[in-house]
């Protein structure tokens, strides 16, 4: 099975770029979403704050890769030639993938501005994004980054820019996809 990984900043548009692949027909496993579902589990409410937290926290108990490893599981499941993740935090999610899938792993970056992702954030509404603001998306960005998510980024197999049109955008990720095959 191959699979697809998108990594990049908080509203870079790393799930704009699955929703794509889905639209292509390719499986999504949405690594923010095994987090919802730990928080959901545990009663609390989808606050930035309890997915932030609950996310460093399964990293501190489990291991950087502890999101990956849950992920894994998802796109075995899948009955695909190829898979796509939305949202590697780590450099320790990306080995965990490289060592499950081999070569048939490709992790994208995906690059955006800061300014951008700001207006993003406070157009999408999501739960964890109500008080969003410059200040609290730069806290945001630092307890990713926190996570590792630079050395992530650094050692992506390629970049795609993401700081025009949605429709460009769109474009740019149905073309690298259609190339990768």
């Amino acid at each position: 099975m191959k699979i697809i990984a998108f990594v990049g900043m908080p509203a870079s548009g790393k799930g704009e770029a699955a929703e794509v692949t889905s639209d292509m027909g390719y499986p999504v496993v949405n690594m923010g979403n095994v987090i919802r579902e730990e928080v959901e589990r545990l009663g609390l409410e989808p606050t930035d704050e309890n997915l932030g937290g609950t996310g460093t926290r399964l990293r501190q108990e489990e291991g950087l890769s502890a999101i990956a490893r849950r992920c894994v599981t998802k796109l075995r499941a899948f009955d695909a030639d190829t898979a796509v993740v939305d949202g590697v935090r780590n450099i320790e999610e990306a080995h965990l993938f490289k060592e499950e899938f081999g070569d048939d792993f490709m992790l994208i970056n995906i690059d955006s501005s800061t300014k951008s992702r700001l207006l993003r954030i406070q157009m999408r509404g999501r739960s964890d994004d109500r008080l969003m603001d410059a200040e609290a998306l730069r806290i945001r960005d630092e307890r990713e980054l926190g996570w590792g998510m630079g050395e992530s980024i650094k050692n992506a197999d390629m970049t795609i820019d993401n700081n025009g049109s949605l429709e460009e955008f769109r474009n740019k990720i149905r073309k690298v996809i259609g190339e990768s095959r």
